[in-house]
């Protein structure tokens, strides 16, 4: 891969980063449509299957960061996420068998999902000190698993379904659920890419110019997310209108 492309990958990631940081999950929808339509990567399934490389390092990092400050709630983490493994292998076993373009078709209706969740209002009452019960791995398990299939076919983080299952299944804050979903995320991530990659469909190069950009991309969000900090929801939609244009631009143009 020449320089060019990694120069833009690179350019991607950081793009990708820099929403991420400002506007939460979501973000990294854009990394597949970027690496076909900008980068010019031919194989729909080596975009999916590097994309969701980089989306587990970043929400690593992120997790790193969030535990730190002690907003994961762990217990449900673990088994959230611990479910949804299994499923995004599953998923990603499944979009491997689909046509590419007929992927991509689905892949920009499930932006469209993602963005029309950015628009709706968010609620951030809960319980601070929610602990894992016996009841609430019921719930947990079994939405664990079908986000985890969503986030494996799509190659998608999942964020915008990991954080409101989490409130839905635990009653947990909006800041804790944020935090906690970076869990699943980074273990979806993994499991996803680990697929694709089985089955050589990870370009690794060009998915160190997207961590490399999204480490970049997370530094220059910093000052700009304090004073977005009064406007989030202005901000999230605007991002949102973002999202569906793009996803459109993908319908058309297949």
């Amino acid at each position: 891969m020449g320089w060019e492309s990694l120069a833009l990958g690179a350019v991607g990631g950081t793009i990708v980063g820099l929403l991420l940081t400002l506007f939460g999950g979501g973000g990294s929808v854009l990394a597949t449509p970027w690496l076909i339509y900008v980068v010019g990567v031919a194989d729909t399934h080596v975009a999916i299957g590097t994309s969701a490389a980089a989306v587990a390092v970043n929400a690593a990092t992120g997790l790193v960061a969030q535990a730190r400050a002690g907003k994961v709630k762990w217990p449900c983490a673990s088994v959230f996420a611990m479910s949804g493994v299994t499923g995004s292998l599953i998923g990603a076993h499944l979009a491997k068998q689909v046509d590419g373009k007929a992927l991509l078709s689905w892949f920009a209706f499930a932006m469209i999902a993602i963005a029309v969740s950015m628009l709706s209002p968010k609620r951030s009452e809960g319980d601070p000190d929610v602990h894992l019960q016996p009841g609430m791995v019921l719930k947990l398990a079994p939405v664990g698993m079908l986000t985890g299939l969503a986030a494996g076919f799509f190659g998608i983080g999942g964020g915008f379904l990991i954080a409101p299952g989490l409130m839905a299944s635990t009653g947990m804050t909006l800041a804790n659920a944020g935090a906690s979903s970076l869990v699943s995320v980074a273990l979806f991530g993994s499991a996803t890419s680990a697929s694709y990659a089985l089955s050589g469909q990870v370009a690794w190069s060009l998915f160190a110019a997207l961590v490399a950009g999204g480490a970049a991309g997370t530094l220059i969000a910093i000052p700009l997310s304090r004073r977005l900090a009064s406007h989030p929801q202005l901000g999230r939609s605007i991002f949102a209108v973002m999202i569906i244009a793009v996803a459109a631009y993908i319908l058309l143009a297949r």
